[in-house]
């Protein structure tokens, strides 16, 4: 009996980089070409202001993609990391243009001309311990029910364009003389360090690269992460060894939903869960029926759903 050869994993790439890039539209075909050529799926975004976003695809796809971006001499030192999954996490390529790569709504914040302190994962554990600085937890509320770094501040915002307003009217520079924050994967925290500077806070720290890069660079035994990270992508969450959480994702509003949520009388599959159960309007929660009973429809015939593949279901869904 012949032993199936194993298949390659598949390589998830969160990249970024604040530059500015006036020709940013001309750069959008070629790059997705370039991505399609590759088998490369998932999203970049394209600004003025620079890149951002997640794909994922072979070792060969991904190195393809880094090899054309990095040729130009404005994104040689793009950040990147890594992970890695069994099955794709995205089903379609795509590069959108955008005003802001990711959008505070704040006039005038250019982490390209002012910008915190970044803090290697290696030195992040001092920093956060030190009782005079103030961690904040630069992520939307979801995102930090999952999982967050000891003593973190939850700001309870449900985007970030709330950031601004919600430090405006906690803190105070002339009493918090020393801030740190973090986010997933960096980009965020680069323009929260940059507003908060403007603000006026004279001590202004960030995890560089993030909580991915944290999780990837400091052993579990050391670390003061606590919970699972929340990832833009089907794995939904990571645990510390960067493989695929437990947590699965609401269908109809989009949630992360953890086991226990799952066996709530609230949950139904593709249609509600606690999160949405009382605040979703009836209209979407019709499309929502609709949409599993063409998803359910499509399974029976074996057929490949068109709005992408949820592989924890066996289900498709947009990716």
């Amino acid at each position: 009996m012949t032993t199936p050869t194993p298949t390659a994993p598949v390589v998830v790439a969160a990249l970024y980089k604040f530059v500015t890039l006036n020709d940013f539209e001309a750069l959008r075909e070629p790059l997705r070409q370039t991505m399609v050529d590759n088998d490369v799926k998932g999203t970049l975004l394209l600004a003025k202001e620079g890149i951002n976003g997640t794909v994922a695809g072979s070792r060969e796809g991904i190195d393809a993609l880094l090899a054309w971006l990095t040729a130009d001499p404005r994104l040689s030192d793009i950040d990147h990391k890594e992970s890695f999954c069994d099955e794709p996490p995205f089903y379609r390529t795509k590069v959108k243009l955008k005003k802001e790569i990711v959008t505070l709504g704040v006039p005038g914040i250019d982490p390209n001309d002012t910008v915190g302190t970044y803090v290697n994962p290696e030195d992040w554990n001092d920093v956060i311990s030190d009782p005079e600085v103030l961690v904040i937890d630069t992520r939307n509320d979801y995102e930090v029910a999952i999982g967050s770094f000891e003593g973190a501040v939850d700001p309870k915002t449900t985007t970030f364009r709330e950031f601004p307003e919600y430090v405006r009217e906690h803190y105070n520079p002339e009493q918090h003389k020393k801030v740190a924050m973090f986010c997933t994967g960096g980009i965020r925290c680069e323009k929260a360090s940059s507003f908060m500077l403007k603000e006026g806070f004279e001590e202004v720290y960030h995890l560089k690269g993030g909580v991915l890069n944290y999780l990837e660079k400091v052993p579990e035994e050391k670390s003061l992460w606590r919970g699972e990270c929340f990832v833009f992508d089907n794995r939904v969450t990571v645990r510390h060894d960067l493989t695929e959480g437990e947590h699965e994702q609401c269908h109809a509003c989009r949630m992360p939903i953890s086991q226990e949520d799952m066996q709530s009388s609230a949950y139904e599959p593709g249609i509600s869960c606690p999160h949405c159960i009382d605040s979703l309007p009836e209209k979407t929660r019709a499309a929502a029926r609709e949409r599993q009973r063409q998803i359910e429809l499509a399974k029976a015939r074996g057929e490949p759903h068109p709005l992408g593949y949820n592989h924890r279901q066996g289900t498709r869904e947009k990716a």
